[in-house]
């Protein structure tokens, strides 16, 4: 077996998403280009520090990008040529300026959202008003939604780690009235003998009707079918991330808003005006599904306060504030 072709089997047992899987294996081969086409069992931490030092004197990259290469240099060593690597000295690490995010005021965030229409604008509320990561949202599956205790469970957050976030009340008859849609293609894909999704790790086998369940669509399903690039089956994934980053790209333009926003300024502006609220912010924590505490302390500095009763910013706020 080729060397590329372990690694990829190695990070698909392990589980690793598609996305790591390619950005990983980018990474290894622009190791092994850098380095003329040696083989990495050939290297070393010396060749290693070469790499990584090149990165950030003649790259110019930021620091995520030079640990984001080094992580994958780190899986090739451990995992799949089993060597342990010992402490890579006289590697020029890229130094991390501090970066505050960028904040939407309410009245910013609704201006935005009013230059959204259909799916997108719901989206972009889900994003607000429970704090959501981009593809947090985008991989949503009906059975993550609970109308009856105004929860949205997030089952494939960053690191994997799941959590319980709200649902805003403002939301809940236009998500139902949007799923009643989304059934209904459901239905249809069914009839011609479609209608299956992908389902995460083992449960294909375990579970061998659920790809065609109804509570295992996506909330956000794509507008056509796609080819599974994995299993090479035609499947109705979720809308991709771009569609959405594209239109609230054009909606913040439109809106006016003289901020560097993106997706994720809406769950920095969710942390920030329920701190704002003086909800506590170890509950904000749990929201957000940070692990460390001191990540949720870069939106503000507050007093603790019980976070009992707690409202998401999309039902208590004041479009004219």
């Amino acid at each position: 077996m080729k060397l590329l072709d372990r690694v990829r089997w190695h990070m698909r047992v392990k589980h690793y998403s598609l996305r790591t899987e390619e950005l990983y294996l980018q990474w290894i081969r622009r190791y092994i280009l850098f380095h003329k086409k040696r083989h990495p069992a050939d290297m070393g931490d010396e060749e290693i520090a070469g790499f990584l030092s090149h990165l950030a004197i003649h790259g110019h990259v930021a620091a995520s990008t030079q640990n984001q290469a080094f992580s994958a240099l780190l899986f090739l060593y451990q995992h799949v040529l089993d060597r342990k690597l010992e402490y890579i000295a006289g590697v020029e690490r890229v130094r991390r300026p501090p970066k505050l995010p960028v904040v939407l005021t309410k009245k910013e965030a609704h201006g935005v959202i009013t230059h959204l229409r259909g799916d997108y604008r719901l989206m972009t509320e889900l994003l607000y008003g429970s704090g959501l990561r981009l593809l947090e949202c985008l991989r949503l599956r009906v059975k993550d939604i609970d109308f009856g205790y105004n929860q949205i469970t997030v089952r494939e957050g960053k690191g994997m780690r799941e959590r319980v976030t709200l649902l805003p009340a403002r939301l809940k008859p236009l998500l139902r009235e949007h799923l009643e849609r989304v059934k209904e293609i459901h239905q249809r894909d069914l009839a011609h003998g479609a209608g299956a999704v992908y389902l995460p790790f083992a449960l294909k086998r375990k579970y061998p009707t659920a790809a065609r369940d109804w509570r295992w669509q996506y909330v956000f399903p794509a507008a056509k079918l796609s080819v599974d690039p994995r299993s090479g089956h035609a499947r109705r994934h979720h809308v991709h991330e771009k569609n959405l980053q594209n239109a609230v790209k054009q909606a913040i333009y439109a809106a006016g808003v003289p901020k560097a926003a993106s997706c994720h300024s809406f769950r920095h502006s969710f942390a920030t005006h329920l701190l704002e609220a003086g909800y506590d912010i170890r509950t904000v924590q749990e929201l957000l599904g940070h692990k460390d505490v001191s990540t949720t302390m870069i939106y503000t500095h507050v007093l603790n306060k019980p976070g009992l009763g707690i409202r998401s910013p999309l039902d208590t706020a004041d479009p004219t504030d």
